[in-house]
């Protein structure tokens, strides 16, 4: 048992896995390329998107995201899908649905899932490779890469060609930062289960709307889908990493068969490891909000005097525009005022630019605490993130330390510009002091980053829009209110 993890009755765990961070999309995106590449007839392909479009290229010359799975559901390859069918009027929406048509017309199987609390999204990002009688090869991905425009960038940071909608100040192809976990072993049958768990649902995808029920009739899809066909066996042991796969699913009507009351094993894990940091929490993260989430850290901060917590976020919003700014600022200044009062200058939060001086946009959700237990996953640390949207995340212990220090070392030499082997990097005790030394020199990428105070008349509005909107709380009734999980 790791008493980093959460007790085996609320999430089970694995040990003999081998886990390798694929930072940055354009990593990522080849690896998934060499994978599918290589499978045939009898094998099986599933994962599941917030956002997938069917024209991104997965390297410079291609192929597509469609090609790669068209090509598989040729030779014979299992290829299923469940996607976010997203919000009337939101791009994701159509996006996802063409892709999912493609996949249909192949014969592949591609689900758009509603299947969510109101106002909410499917926000998981799997992907699971099994290779029929060989599997010592099977693999599973989790993280914050969707199979999408935007997200093929790499240690240079110019962006890929193919850009998503961002702010303007983040140019014509934005930087983008982000990673996922590469799993092999017992934990990628934890991983397929919340892909089976969700296509077996019995809940009608479009939830009897009629709007998503026509959507479903576009795309060619099926109210409710066939069930999946027999589990294989677990992959053998890979390696001598310790796995627990978390989600989030929030309290809804009608409830998830295997969650009925939502899942908030995420912020139970976090909360824990929290509990349990000594000297450095590292978090790089997309948004950073919430007095709820920050309490926990604060919480962290005034008990251990020596603790750090560095956060790494992005220089401006996605949608920095008057209405949907404000709310964003509002949330990630409630959580810097309260870490900062509980630390001091023991917490810093920074942005990173690229060497034109770009903002890089940070996608990225991992945590790393104490060198010990670290994270990669879909979840942000926000309340909407902990209790409303679904999201997986992989914790991962290794007995000797080495991944978490290994993946926060080569994170800090990009971002700070030093080599790999700069002893720096490997001394908890003076992280913050390094961060501080590093802003401005040269190479370095980092900057000091405060959200603003939002004027009065602005916070007016601004609160209540990212307290309903923005930021939501997904637990039952009775939790509400409550620092409970």
């Amino acid at each position: 048992m790791s008493d980093w993890f959460l007790p085996e009755s609320e999430r089970p765990w694995t040990s003999g896995n081998l886990v390798v961070p694929r930072v940055h999309g354009a990593d990522y995106f080849a690896r998934v390329v060499e994978l599918v590449e290589a499978t045939e007839a009898g094998d099986r392909i599933f994962f599941t998107d917030w956002r997938g479009d069917s024209d991104e290229l997965l390297t410079e010359h291609g192929p597509t995201v469609a090609e790669l799975f068209e090509a598989a559901a040729g030779r014979g390859v299992e290829v299923r899908a469940l996607m976010w069918r997203s919000h009337p009027g939101r791009l994701n929406g159509e996006e996802n649905g063409h892709l999912g048509r493609v996949l249909n017309q192949c014969g592949g199987e591609a689900l758009l899932d509603e299947r969510v609390r109101r106002g909410g999204s499917h926000h998981q990002k799997l992907l699971v490779v099994r290779r029929k009688g060989r599997p010592e090869e099977d693999v599973a991905f989790v993280g914050g890469i969707d199979l999408c425009h935007g997200r093929r960038d790499d240690a240079r940071h110019a962006g890929d060609p193919q850009a998503p909608p961002l702010d303007d100040r983040y140019g014509d192809s934005p930087p983008w930062h982000d990673a996922m976990a590469e799993i092999r072993g017992p934990a990628v049958a934890h991983v397929l289960d919340t892909f089976t768990e969700r296509w077996d649902d019995d809940t009608p995808l479009d939830h009897r709307n009629p709007y998503r029920a026509l959507a479903h009739r576009v795309a060619r899809m099926p109210r409710h889908p066939e069930r999946l066909p027999e589990r294989w066996d677990p992959p053998p042991e890979a390696g001598r990493h310790r796995v627990q796969i978390l989600r989030t699913y929030p309290a809804k009507r009608p409830r998830y068969p295997f969650a009925p009351e939502g899942e908030r094993s995420i912020a139970r894990a976090y909360t824990r490891a929290f509990s349990r940091a000594r000297r450095l929490v590292y978090v790089e993260d997309q948004y950073f909000w919430s007095d709820v989430v920050a309490t926990t850290l604060a919480d962290a901060l005034r008990r251990e005097p020596t603790l750090q917590v560095i956060a790494v976020v992005p220089r401006h919003p996605e949608e920095d525009s008057r209405v949907g700014g404000p709310p964003m600022k509002y949330g990630q200044r409630i959580a810097w005022d309260r870490l900062r009062e509980a630390g001091g200058e023991r917490f810093a939060m920074f942005d990173l630019e690229n060497a034109a001086g770009t903002p890089i946009y940070v996608h990225a959700k991992v945590c790393i605490v104490d060198d010990q237990w670290m994270t990669i996953g879909s979840d942000n640390l926000n309340l909407r993130s902990w209790t409303h949207d679904s999201e997986l995340t992989c914790a991962v212990v290794d007995p000797d330390d080495e991944l978490p220090r290994r993946l926060r070392t080569s994170l800090w030499a990009e971002h700070l510009g030093l080599p790999d082997d700069d002893d720096r990097l490997a001394d908890l005790d003076d992280a913050m002091a390094l961060w501080t030394s590093r802003v401005g020199a040269p190479g370095s990428r980092v900057s000091l980053h405060e959200p603003p105070r939002l004027p009065r008349g602005t916070a007016l509005w601004a609160r209540p829009a990212y307290r309903l909107a923005y930021d939501p709380d997904g637990r039952p009734r009775a939790l509400r209110g409550t620092a409970d999980f």
